[in-house]
C-alpha cells in the first residue's frame, strides 16, 4: 500500500483557449443547465501535459468505477468509454487552430477563477477571448447519465499568459469601419 495521493486535477502547460465561454454560462440545449466552458488546445509537443491528462483520466476511471457501474453488473473498459482527450488533427482537420494539437472540452457550473500572469484577477471581459495563451486548471471525473457513461473534464481556473491570435470569424469594429468616412452634414435629419 502506498501513501501516494491520487488526483484528477491537472495544471496544463501553455495552451490556447477556443470557444472560450468563461464569463457567462450558456446552456448547450433547451432545458440544459447553463455552464461555463472552453476548448483547451494543447500542442502535441507538450508531452508532459498530455501524459498528465492521460494519467488523470485513468485515475478518474479507477476512482469512479462505482459511478460507471451504476445499477449494472459490470464496469465498461476504459477504452470503450468516451474520454475528453481528443486529437485535433483527426477530429478538426479543417481548423488550423487544432492542427498538431490535442484538445479537451472543459466545462463547469461555477465560474472559473481567471487571473493574469501575476495572479491578479482579470475583470475586463475583453481580456479573455478565444485565442489567448493560457495555463488551465482542469479536473477529470466519471459520469453515468441517461445510459451515457464516460470521463468528463471540469474547468477550474484560468491564468492568461499572453494575448494570442483571436479565433473565429468575428471582425473588429476597426476593420469593419476602416474605409468609412463621415460627412458631418446634418441635413439628413431634415
Amino acid at each position: 500500500m502506498t501513501n501516494e495521493i491520487k488526483t484528477t486535477k491537472v495544471i496544463t502547460g501553455k495552451c490556447v483557449l477556443s470557444y472560450a465561454n468563461v464569463w457567462v454560462p450558456k446552456a448547450a440545449s433547451d432545458g440544459a443547465t447553463p455552464k461555463y466552458s472552453a476548448s483547451i488546445i494543447i500542442p502535441k509537443t507538450d508531452k508532459v501535459t498530455i501524459q498528465k491528462i492521460k494519467n488523470a483520466i485513468k485515475t478518474a476511471y479507477d476512482e469512479g468505477q462505482y459511478i460507471l457501474k451504476g445499477n449494472g453488473k459490470s464496469i465498461p473498459a476504459l477504452d470503450l468509454l468516451k474520454t475528453p482527450l481528443r486529437d485535433g488533427d483527426a477530429e478538426r482537420p479543417d481548423d488550423e487552430a487544432y492542427k498538431n494539437a490535442y484538445f479537451v472540452n472543459a466545462n463547469a457550473i461555477n465560474a472559473p477563477g481567471i487571473v493574469d500572469r501575476d495572479r491578479q484577477p482579470i475583470l475586463d471581459h475583453s481580456e479573455v477571448y478565444s485565442g489567448i495563451i493560457a495555463i488551465c486548471s482542469i479536473s477529470f471525473y466519471c459520469y453515468n447519465q441517461n445510459g451515457n457513461k464516460g470521463i468528463a473534464c471540469g474547468l477550474n481556473n484560468i491564468m492568461k499568459v499572453s494575448d494570442g491570435t483571436p479565433l473565429g470569424s468575428r471582425s473588429t469594429p476597426e476593420d469593419d469601419f476602416k474605409d468609412i468616412t463621415i460627412d458631418d452634414d446634418d441635413s439628413f435629419l431634415d
